[in-house]
């Protein structure tokens, strides 16, 4: 039996066709791994947006209500003893 002998241009090349394989496939994986990542991040990221979105809406309800005017007066004239003007204490501006 007869065995060929392998030059080192064939070595180099077949261990750089595989390194190149190898390369190659580690960059796809990263690829797909940082893709996956990505997507959770703006999963997470949506998710936190529609609840500070449900959040500022419950803000704004809490705020009109806080800042009605019935609730206002309510509040001067029971808690704070406030009436309402007399006619001496009003200043008119001519114009």
């Amino acid at each position: 039996m007869v065995r060929k002998k392998i030059g080192k241009k064939a070595i180099l090349a077949g261990a750089a066709a595989g390194l190149l394989s190898i390369l190659t496939l580690t960059f796809y994986i990263w690829h797909f791994t940082e893709n996956v990542r990505l997507g959770y991040e703006i999963n997470q990221a949506e998710r936190r947006q529609a609840t500070l979105n449900t959040d500022i809406k419950k803000r704004k309800t809490r705020r009109a209500a806080l800042l009605s005017l019935e609730r206002v007066e309510k509040t001067a004239r029971l808690s704070l003893k406030l009436a309402d003007p007399r006619e001496d204490q009003i200043v008119y501006e001519n114009r």
